[in-house]
């Protein structure tokens, strides 16, 4: 299995893969609207023998509170049904999560499965002081600190780009 980049030849089967992995659109026009309008975007597509199996995508989210900081939100994440439960999204979220801490990332959130997350280390977001924009259970809304320094006695709302919001 490669990681990498997505390319633009990826556009068309990252939305297929989206749709099929979350049996609707949403995420797919989700993916879409962020890929035209965030550059700071981070998409990672995985390989198998040739071909786009699964996409993620990390975008800016800022926490903002008394000390305002930029991190990342991660999500969507999507693997074609055929190659679910095969490490294709442990393989996604290693390597998205490595190229963030490369870059200095101070933190990264994801509203997701409390079963999936946390072998990769993330923790209710709440343990850190960290709420969501949105109301939802505080199981689902993670967050992984990865520079503790940076992330002393910050907290706050996590705030994801716009097009999430427009896309609920």
């Amino acid at each position: 299995m490669e990681i990498r980049e997505e390319r633009p030849a990826d556009v068309a089967v990252v939305r297929k893969v989206n749709e099929a992995a979350f049996g609707r659109p949403d995420e797919a026009d989700l993916v879409d609207a962020l890929r035209r309008n965030c550059r700071e975007a981070i998409s990672l597509v995985a390989v198998v023998e040739g071909s786009v199996v699964g996409h993620i995508l990390f975008t800016p989210v800022m926490l903002e509170g008394k000390k305002p900081v930029e991190g990342a939100g991660l999500g969507p994440m999507a693997v074609l049904p055929s190659h679910q439960n095969r490490g294709v999204g442990q393989e996604l979220v290693g390597h998205g999560l490595a190229k963030l801490r490369a870059a200095g990332c101070p933190f990264v959130v994801v509203l997701g499965h409390r079963e999936y997350y946390p072998r990769f280390g993330f923790q209710r977001a709440s343990e850190h002081g960290i709420s969501c924009t949105w109301e939802v259970p505080d199981w689902a809304f993670m967050a992984m600190i990865l520079d503790a320094k940076r992330m002393d006695r910050v907290s706050g709302v996590a705030r994801y780009r716009n097009e999430f919001s427009e896309a609920s």
